[in-house]
C-alpha cells in the first residue's frame, strides 16, 4: 500500500470545533455574571469592624430599595419581612448620598415588625 503525500491540512473541522467552543463559552459567561448594586457607604471612625452577615437590604443613591439584590418598594418590603424570623440579623447598606428619609422608612418597617438585630453598614476610617 502506497502512502499518500501530505500536501495540506483541512482546517474546516478545526474551525467548526472552535466556533462551537466559542458559542459555549459565550453562553455560559452570561450566567456567571454576578451583579452588585453600586453604593458608597458612609464613613465612621468608631464603626464595628466585624463582618456582618444575614439578610441584606440596600438603598442606592436614587433611593431604590433592594432586598437581597432584588428591587422592591416599601409595601413589598413590608410583606417580605413579615415572613422572616424576628431573630434574623438584618444589615442595611445605604448609599451616603441617599436621602435619610429612605433609611428611616426602611427602619420604620423593621421596627413595626419587631426586628431587634438591625445593623447599618458603614465604611471604617483608619
Amino acid at each position: 500500500m502506497e502512502e499518500k503525500e501530505f500536501d495540506y491540512i483541512n482546517v474546516i473541522p478545526l474551525v467548526d470545533i472552535m466556533l462551537v467552543l466559542l458559542t459555549i463559552v459565550l453562553i455560559t459567561a452570561t450566567f456567571i455574571v454576578e451583579g452588585t448594586i453600586p453604593i458608597k457607604l458612609p464613613t465612621s471612625i468608631y464603626g464595628d469592624t466585624k463582618n456582618i452577615k444575614g439578610i441584606q437590604i440596600t438603598i442606592n443613591k436614587n433611593e431604590e430599595i433592594f432586598f437581597e439584590g432584588r428591587k422592591v418598594d416599601l409595601n413589598i418590603l413590608d410583606q417580605i419581612v413579615k415572613n422572616i424570623n424576628k431573630d434574623s440579623q438584618i444589615s442595611i447598606f445605604a448609599d451616603k448620598s441617599s436621602k435619610v428619609q429612605s433609611l428611616v422608612s426602611v427602619l420604620d418597617i423593621l421596627k413595626k415588625n419587631e426586628f431587634k438585630k438591625v445593623f447599618i453598614k458603614t465604611e471604617l476610617i483608619k
